[in-house]
Formats: C-alpha cells, sequence, structure tokens
C-alpha cells in the first residue's frame, strides 16, 4: 500500500457508486463526510493513484467523480484504492430513499435560510405551527364551528401538538446550526 494511501486511511466513509461508466465512475460521499477537508484529503489520495487522471468533487451533493484511464483493471484497481482509504460502498440514505433524504435535506436547508434571515428570531420551528394556528382562527372566525371541513379545533391541535414536538429537546439552545 502506497505511503499517501496510508496517510489518508482514517475511520470509514459510507458511499454509494451513482454511476459507472467506461473511464468514468461517480461516488455520492454520506452526508456526515462531506466536510470540505475530508472530501479533499480524498481527492488528493485519489490523485496519487496512477490510473486516476482527473478527479472531481461538488462539494453540495457530495459527490466525486473519477476520471480512470480505463485499461484492463484499472476500474478494480481505483476501487481498491478507495477500500484502503476507508471507502465503504453502501445504501447511504440511512433507511430513508435518495427522495426523502433529499426532501429532508431541502427542509433543512431551508429552515437554516429563514434562521440567518431573520438573524435567528424566527425558523420552520415556529412558523409551522404559527401557520397552523392562523389557519385555524381563520377557519374559526370564518367558518363558525361547521364540521364539514377542517374545524378550528383540529388545526389548533395540529398548531399545538407541531409546536411542542418541534420545540421541546430538554434545552434552551435553538436547534438551528449554521454552517
Amino acid at each position: 500500500m502506497s505511503e499517501a494511501i496510508e496517510k489518508t486511511r482514517s475511520k470509514p466513509i459510507f458511499t454509494k457508486v451513482v454511476s459507472n461508466t467506461p473511464k468514468r465512475l461517480r461516488l455520492r460521499v454520506a452526508p456526515p463526510h462531506r466536510q470540505a477537508e475530508e472530501m479533499q484529503r480524498l481527492a488528493k489520495a485519489l490523485k496519487a493513484h496512477p490510473n486516476v487522471s482527473n478527479v472531481r468533487m461538488n462539494m453540495d451533493q457530495g459527490s466525486i467523480t473519477i476520471h480512470h484511464d480505463g485499461s484492463d483493471g484499472s476500474l478494480e484497481n481505483v476501487l481498491g484504492t478507495l477500500r484502503d482509504i476507508g471507502i465503504i460502498f453502501a445504501d447511504i440514505a440511512g433507511g430513508k430513499s435518495e427522495a426523502a433524504a433529499g426532501v429532508s435535506n431541502t427542509v433543512v436547508d431551508l429552515n437554516k435560510r429563514v434562521h440567518k434571515a431573520t438573524n435567528g428570531a424566527v425558523d420552520l420551528r415556529m412558523l409551522f405551527p404559527l401557520g397552523l394556528a392562523t389557519l385555524s382562527i381563520r377557519q374559526l372566525l370564518t367558518k363558525g364551528l361547521q364540521l364539514e371541513f377542517i374545524p378550528w379545533y383540529v388545526l389548533a391541535w395540529y398548531a399545538f401538538d407541531s409546536f411542542i414536538k418541534l420545540n421541546v429537546n430538554g434545552t434552551s439552545q435553538p436547534r438551528c446550526t449554521e454552517e
């Protein structure tokens, strides 16, 4: 095993092969390993490989595209190098489908943006229950106690329940973290 690879070995890094075409391999790195320092370390180890001609990274998507020479055995050599670095090929969605993970990541990103735009005054954990509470009051005022539609008390319950579930965590620290 080469010295460059030996220096880069650390804890296991979970990835998924997204595409494998002649002379090109694209991987998606699991979200916990998408830090710039760790991705750069992987790229540096891959660039030192004799069969690898180019390595590109997309930090936002967590993808690494590896261009190799395509000669017989080069893909196996690149995969061996990846395993030596500590790459483990697995389902990285953590029990969620990729679509569910994408929606979840989008909501987390939106929450961070709202939190940042309001200088930490509000986030989605506050706005969602507030929106439901507003709808319940509107429903009560415009429809009265009419039971054919969603009654005001159901929306009020959803507002209260979602507020409790989204905000009670045993600490007074906000759960929205800035990157």
